[in-house]
């Protein structure tokens, strides 16, 4: 049985996550750490979604029934999580969300004891332990070896010192005006503290959760809120969270929204220009706009590409030796100071950026223009292999005729099918893509 996605284990919480399942993962990524454990401690953290009560449950007594101690620290963002695996010296770390999926949604995430995502060998690994039920039942701790569980509300202020040592020692935020948008999530405390601690000027919204409210037309994945409540509040710049906080979008003081590839063309310049950018290269994925490639070959910076996830840019960066990557979406990795992506470090990078610029964040961020690209996701009910689709490879080449980039690929979390096109001509794009989506919807109904 496959369990992992993309990024980790997600599926609705109560029919796909139930605790039967969670309960059995839990032994299984329990006798998986085991195997090269040292502390014997495991941290699990969550967001704000109601199941996490559930889900959190199954899964610390799967961990104690092995023979972990559970350390249990409550709402906390999942970089958070993976700064607090390694620096809590925990065997690994577990984050229970679905990130910027809506409420009815869950996940779980695993982190190595340096704070990293698991890769791939890994998972398949807690896969084989989790389909060998002979193993599973031979394995269960007994007596004095039966572990424990214990939560700790006050770790945040470990994170809190570790994102504010990101921020350059010899800035300060007085004088600007921010709007946060934490989304109901899990940076609904952290954020606000943050920004305040560093001399902000701070605007909340979206930060009272109810256990449902979680990424419901706000934050990241709807950012319209923020940029009214930016135009409205005349804030120099806005950041909007998703549901987890390892995602982050940003509006500029005139309220409109950053696009991705601009945001991480920017952030690579301010690098470059302080000689902190390594190796002269960074990480982005496949489906980011050739333009990003084409302005950052300027000042002779190199972009590499790898598949569309955080965990594959991560990988890329160590396989690298690289300190920053992103995905277009949000999730953007600054390595000297977060294992994973961050949207709080990448917010506080995007304030020292605007410090040193002395210019507005609409001038600042938006300093090259990108060739038009159009994003479709379908809703599909199978996802049946692109390649068996009847006349699927004359559409490529059609597509690849008129001088335009494609990719298109299953959700690994949703059932959705993601379409990109991207070229020069906005008109030849937009009825390419029209025809081209219409074909694969109805190849897959």
């Amino acid at each position: 049985m496959r369990i992992f996605g993309t990024d980790g284990v997600r599926g609705k919480a109560g029919s796909d996550i139930t605790p039967f399942l969670v309960l059995k993962l839990g032994i299984s990524a329990g006798l998986y750490f085991r195997k090269q454990g040292v502390t014997n401690r495991i941290l699990v953290g969550k967001d704000t979604r109601r199941s996490g009560y559930m889900i959190e449950n199954a899964l610390v007594s799967g961990l104690t029934s092995v023979g972990y101690d559970v350390i249990q620290v409550g709402p906390m963002p999942t970089p958070a999580v993976a700064f607090l695996t390694e620096d809590m010296r925990c065997d690994g770390g577990i984050m229970i969300s679905a990130s910027h999926n809506p409420y009815e949604d869950n996940g779980i995430k695993f982190f190595d004891r340096l704070g990293f995502k698991l890769d791939e060998k890994a998972e398949r690994e807690i896969e084989e332990i989790f389909n060998h039920e002979e193993f599973l039942l031979n394995n269960f701790k007994t007596h004095t070896g039966i572990g424990s569980s214990k939560r700790i509300d006050d770790v945040i202020g470990r994170y809190i010192v570790q994102i504010k040592n990101s921020f350059p020692k010899n800035y300060t935020m007085q004088g600007i005006r921010v709007v946060l948008d934490t989304a109901n999530g899990a940076a609904y405390k952290v954020a606000p503290t943050i920004f305040s601690e560093l001399g902000a000027d701070v605007v909340v919204i979206n930060n009272q959760p109810n256990g449902y409210n979680i990424n419901e037309q706000c934050g990241a994945i709807s950012p319209h809120a923020l940029s009214e409540a930016v135009k409205k509040y005349r804030a120099d710049v806005g950041f909007g969270f998703d549901g987890d906080a390892d995602r982050l979008v940003v509006v500029d003081d005139e309220g409109n929204i950053v696009h991705g590839d601009k945001l991480i063309g920017a952030l690579a310049h301010y690098q470059h220009q302080n000689s902190t950018l390594k190796n002269q290269k960074i990480v982005a994925t496949v489906m980011s706009n050739f333009a990003l490639e084409e302005f950052l070959q300027t000042f002779g910076v190199k972009l590499l590409r790898c598949d569309v996830g955080d965990k594959y840019v991560s990988d890329l960066m160590k396989k690298e030796d690289l300190n920053f990557g992103g995905e277009q979406s949000g999730h953007i990795i600054f390595s000297d100071y977060a294992k994973t992506g961050d949207g709080l470090v990448s917010a506080l990078q995007v304030i020292a950026l605007l410090k040193q610029s002395k210019e507005k964040s609409s001038k600042a961020l938006n300093i090259f223009e990108l060739y038009p690209q159009k994003l479709i996701n379908l809703n599909i009910t199978q996802k049946k292999p692109l390649e068996e689709i009847a006349g699927y490879q004359e559409w490529l080449k059609k597509i690849e005729s008129k001088k335009m980039r494609h990719l298109v690929r299953y959700s690994g979390t949703e059932n959705k099918l993601r379409i990109l096109l991207e070229g020069k001509d906005k008109n030849i794009l937009e009825s390419t893509m029209e025809e081209f989506s219409q074909f694969l919807a109805k190849a897959l109904q």
